[in-house]
């Protein structure tokens, strides 16, 4: 596997423990996306960024500057797969929905972006991270399933190896 990279933003801290944990499972660092520069995502073939998301489905604060670093980087030839942390029961409405925004500036970029998964055996009303019935990436609500969070990070990891340069 080429050079990967975990980059997370995290307001409470979950976000960045499940970074944590992708990012131990395949021998990665984990960074936050605060430390995000155009030098960073160049030296890494693989880009893997998760955000929790906030208030009607807003990206995590630390993240507005990180999608202007994206979006002002070249990203084709390289691979991205995004990962998010969300309440399915509190904000039903907008579970994981600031995904969609990651997904969208790594698409722009040119990048090939991996890791869809199936809303099957979630429980929520609506996401704006949900593109034919699947999130666009991996959705994870640490809060209400957290005996679901390590099985589904497997699910997705073995997934997206399959990609991964």
């Amino acid at each position: 596997m080429g050079k990967t990279i975990v980059v997370y933003g995290s307001s409470t801290g979950t976000c960045e423990a499940i970074a944590g944990k992708i990012a131990e499972k395949i021998g990665a660092e984990a960074i936050n996306v605060a430390d995000l520069t155009a030098d960073v995502i160049a030296e890494n073939d693989n880009l893997l960024i998760g955000t929790s998301t906030w208030g009607a489905g807003e990206l995590q604060d630390d993240w507005y500057d990180g999608v202007d670093t994206l979006k002002g980087a070249d990203l084709s030839g390289k691979v991205v797969a995004v990962f998010g942390c969300g309440d399915s029961a509190s904000y039903s409405d907008t579970f994981c929905g600031a995904m969609k925004e990651l997904y969208d500036a790594a698409k722009a970029g040119g990048a090939t972006v991996v890791g869809e998964v199936d809303i099957d055996g979630y429980t929520f009303d609506d996401s704006d991270a949900v593109v034919d019935n699947k999130f666009v990436g991996l959705a994870l609500d640490d809060i209400n399933e957290d005996d679901k969070t390590d099985s589904r990070i497997d699910a997705w990891l073995e997934q997206i190896n399959r990609s991964l340069k």
